[in-house]
């Protein structure tokens, strides 16, 4: 095998890692409309008066990044909805390959359909990896910052990954950067320093009017450096999970899937006025 391969082969392994663990089955597929999420006849209360629209990751989809969190919210009240977006053609289920600033367009028009349909002014959003970081091209240059409320990102990619490392390889194989760019520039997009980040980050990592919070892992294996993850900016609220609670051991994938400590840090992200602390016992609330 040549060295180039060899090295594509060690990135789509990583990569692939958190999309098995969140391939659908077949019965999760058909469980979701019963979950009580994707309801267009929800019309949000008093006590949350905005729909939460989830944004799946990297290789995910409406349903399978949302088997935990979704119906979390639902219990809890709140008017819920997920998109597939970014796409490729005869790719079923593993989604967020397209280029995202087209994945961004079509956020766009979910959100309108969700405020249609809700009759609410405005949105929160909640995101997992490209999921996390995705919605900020939208906020920025698509309009978005006059549609949305609030953004969380679980583990979200703001500044791009490195792939523990793998990525700085990258232009010492000919060719291998064109290719990843061709095949799925939905990853490469997300290459820490690609033109997509620049622009991304140029001038500031928020917008007025929106409030943002990330959630992160130290035990991330995808998105590299962590700390990449945080943003800088007016109306930021960075979060270390390991800090609420030491003995929370999740990775990159179950962040966004299982992890309750996360979610309940998120839940209080939503609804700030009536945050709870979150500890290590929040996995039991």
């Amino acid at each position: 095998m040549l060295p180039w391969r060899r090295l594509l082969g060690s990135l789509a392994a990583l990569m692939l890692a958190g999309a098995a663990a969140l391939t659908p089955t077949a019965a999760q597929a058909a469980a979701a409309p019963s979950s009580g999420w994707n309801d267009y006849s929800c019309k949000p209360s008093a006590a949350h008066p905005r729909p939460v629209v989830l944004v799946h990751g990297t290789f995910g989809n409406s349903v399978d990044n949302w088997l935990g969190f979704a119906p979390y919210l639902v219990q809890r009240g709140y008017c819920v909805f997920s998109l597939d977006y970014g796409q490729l053609p005869g790719v079923p289920l593993f989604n967020g390959l397209g280029p995202i600033d087209k994945s961004a367009g079509q956020l766009d028009v979910f959100v309108d359909r969700v405020l249609s349909a809700t009759g609410a002014a405005k949105a929160d959003l909640v995101g997992h990896s490209q999921g996390g970081m995705m919605p900020r091209y939208y906020l920025k240059f698509l309009g978005g910052g006059a549609k949305v409320n609030a953004l969380v990102g679980l583990a979200p990619d703001n500044h791009g990954t490195t792939l523990l490392g793998l990525t700085k390889l990258l232009p010492y194989f000919p060719g291998a950067e064109a290719l990843i760019s061709a095949a799925t520039p939905g990853l490469a997009d997300q290459i820490a320093g690609s033109a997509f980040q620049n622009k991304l980050n140029a001038g500031g990592d928020t917008v007025p009017g929106v409030r943002y919070t990330v959630i992160s892992t130290q035990y991330d294996e995808v998105v590299t450096p962590y700390r990449s993850q945080f943003l800088d900016g007016p109306d930021v609220h960075n979060v270390l999970l390991q800090d609420l609670c030491p003995l929370d051991f999740s990775e990159h994938v179950a962040i966004g899937l299982t992890d309750r400590i996360a979610f309940h840090e998120a839940a209080n992200a939503l609804d700030p006025a009536h945050a709870t602390p979150t500890t290590c016992a929040s996995v039991f609330s």
